[in-house]
């Protein structure tokens, strides 16, 4: 039973997937700094210093807070601020994974071309004999 956990431990996949939770986890962290220290206050700016995190409507009691934490020890808010920011978020992450995705099929096309501009035609004696092989197999 160990023998096969080791196994699987070890196999391509799972690291390869381990490494990719790890690195997902580190561009969460960026792309959230991003988003709260640079994007955000843009837009607040932008605005006209409206902050989003902090938008909120009622739902039940006498919420006097002007801050969502405060707010919701209060009572019931409708936090649509932070899904504002939250969906911003998502729609730069998004799109960097778009250019990611692009770039590397891109790596893969050029790589591709220079393999198939670096492989050698074929000489004179093989296309000689493929033409003899074809006329066999026609014959046969």
């Amino acid at each position: 039973m160990f023998k096969e956990f080791k196994e699987f431990a070890l196999k391509g996949n799972l690291i390869d997937m381990a490494v990719a939770f790890v690195m997902g986890a580190a561009f969460t962290k960026l792309s959230t700094a991003f988003i709260e220290d640079l994007i955000m206050p843009l837009i607040g700016k932008i605005s006209g210093g409206m902050d989003y995190t902090n938008k909120f409507i009622e739902l039940g009691g006498n919420i006097t807070a002007t801050n969502l934490i405060e707010a919701k020890k209060q009572g019931a808010v409708f936090a649509y601020g932070n899904f504002i920011t939250i969906g911003i978020n998502f729609v730069i992450v998004a799109f960097v994974m778009f250019l990611v995705v692009k770039a590397i099929n891109k790596a893969k096309a050029l790589t591709e071309k220079q393999a198939a501009a670096a492989a050698p035609e074929p000489s004179a004696q093989e296309k000689l004999l493929t033409e003899i092989r074809d006329l066999l197999k026609q014959k046969a």
